[in-house]
């Protein structure tokens, strides 16, 4: 007599997670347990796994010929989050436990251990978010279950044991669940622009920087302070709403990385070594995971030492940083991260660093210097909005004790949030996503604007794509100074920016 029982859980497919069916029927014949429905190594391995855990948690094993099936069959199932709904849809076809709760409305994840201890597992967080959206009930590994209140109306029912979660799907025993509202604590900075001192110019840039979302690169030459500036840029960004908060929080899921939650409205800085390979920048392998322009998602990816990078690797960040998304295709899926970040890049002005500090360090040539300028592509290069250079800070700053007239990142910020405040109320988005259909009708030019711009184009010799970006960054500059038009003055600090060193 052949025996059926049914369970759900889901798939992890990039920051999505469909749906998964889990059939398990037992039949006469001779004893097997075969899993289908395109599981790889891990899920393969389940069954070891499971008939470790059922035998020691007391259960038999069940005699006869076992199938297990992974609805639907052409979605390509991984890791170990099908360990706890093959345990229960064996010991609900077996007879050896019979719910008294609808599983229906119940989805099941967690990686079993041999003696029936339940594990946590990466890439949950998507799932949860599913399954609140369905308001099904969720029984996962109680580690690091905190995480996964952070999804609004979530029902958590965390386990520890194989043991413990038959008994409550017997009704034997209760499971506290764990319900909580994404928090509104205050977020905490480490870092503060008042302990920046002087390098006033390059305030102001990352001020606009922050302001309007756009690129920055810092050129200057060692221990000038560009690291400790750009790490600093998130503290003068605004913080994260609940659900950009959630979304980083599910890539930081799928990405296996742990996520401090209480810096979690804090935007991103990720900064990865110049020996990084593409693949770790924008993400990939056989089954795709984000890589470091996800994890950077609304927020700062800082690229030292630029042109120590190898070219390719660069040249994989031009296209996200139009789109704001990374599509990673591979022969068994297709899938999309997010990647909406502002690039800050360093640089010194030459190989050795020294070019241009007043004194007499640099001996590198012309040749030299042009051929590490050429590291980094004009492609590149014009997807960048300002560049700045960061001038070697005088001993008079550096000697003195007091850092009083700094300002702090709290001020700043305000005067930040203002002016995104300004640019979501007139066209709901930040500058540096704005068309340039958007940017022709948002700021009219008079005969002197045209003037000096046209004079920009021809001494920089700047593409249509570098010209809207002057215009992007000078609509910027107009908003912080609580301006309705863009004037000559917004112009002229803007092709400021935009003028290489």
């Amino acid at each position: 007599m052949s025996q059926l029982s049914q369970v759900f859980t889901r798939a992890s497919t990039g920051l999505d997670a469909p749906l998964v069916t889990i059939e398990v029927h037992i039949s006469s014949g001779l004893p097997g347990f075969s899993i289908v429905g395109l599981p790889e190594g891990a899920v393969r391995e389940s069954k070891e796994r499971v008939r470790s855990a059922l035998i020691n948690s007391q259960f038999k094993f069940p005699k006869g010929r076992i199938t297990v099936s992974l609805a639907p069959a052409n979605l390509p199932k991984s890791g170990g989050r099908y360990d706890l709904p093959i345990a229960i849809g064996l010991l609900l076809a077996s007879g050896q436990i019979k719910e008294k709760i609808n599983l229906d409305g119940f989805e099941l994840y967690g990686e079993l251990g041999l003696n029936g201890s339940l594990r946590a597992i990466e890439g949950l967080l998507p799932a949860i978010i599913a399954s609140s959206q369905d308001a099904h009930n969720i029984i996962l590994p109680t580690q690091e279950s905190a995480q996964y209140t952070l999804v609004n109306q979530a029902k958590i029912y965390p386990c520890e044991h194989l043991l413990q979660v038959c008994d409550f799907l017997q009704g034997t025993s209760n499971v506290n669940q764990l319900v909580r509202k994404l928090t509104n604590k205050q977020t905490i900075y480490n870092n503060d622009f008042s302990q920046v001192k002087g390098q006033h110019h390059a305030k102001r840039a990352l001020e606009v920087v922050a302001s309007g979302g756009h690129n920055l690169l810092l050129v200057g030459t060692p221990g000038s302070g560009k690291t400790m500036l750009a790490e600093r840029l998130p503290s003068i960004m605004s913080p994260l709403s609940d659900d950009k908060a959630l979304e980083r929080a599910s890539i930081y899921s799928v990405a296996n990385k742990r996520l401090d939650l209480t810096q979690l409205k804090v935007r991103p800085f990720r900064s990865p070594h110049h020996s990084s390979s593409a693949v770790a920048l924008v993400g990939g392998g056989s089954i795709p995971k984000p890589g470091e322009i996800s994890l950077a998602h609304e927020g700062v990816l800082f690229l030292d030492e630029l042109p120590e990078f190898p070219r390719s690797v660069l040249e994989v960040l031009r296209q996200p940083l139009e789109n704001g998304v990374i599509h990673l295709s591979r022969a068994a899926q297709q899938t999309t991260f997010p990647a909406n970040f502002q690039l800050i890049g360093a640089m010194n002005p030459c190989p050795c660093g020294y070019y241009g500090d007043g004194t007499s360090k640099c001996h590198c040539t012309e040749d030299q210097i042009d051929r590490y300028k050429n590291k980094i592509s004009g492609p590149l290069l014009d997807r960048i909005d300002m560049v700045l250079t960061v001038p070697p800070l005088p001993k008079e700053a550096l000697l003195e004790q007091t850092n009083s007239s700094a300002e702090s990142s709290e001020v700043i910020r305000e005067r930040v949030l203002k002016a995104h405040n300004i640019q979501f109320k007139r066209q709901g988005k930040f500058n540096d996503k704005l068309t340039p259909d958007e940017i022709e009708k948002s700021i009219p030019l008079n005969k002197d604007d045209k003037q000096l711009l046209s004079e920009a184009i021809d001494k920089f010799h700047l593409s249509a794509r570098a010209y809207h970006r002057i215009l992007k960054v000078a609509r910027t500059i107009a908003d912080l100074d609580n301006s309705e038009t863009v004037n000559i003055q917004h112009l002229s600090e803007a092709i400021g920016y935009r003028r290489e060193s």
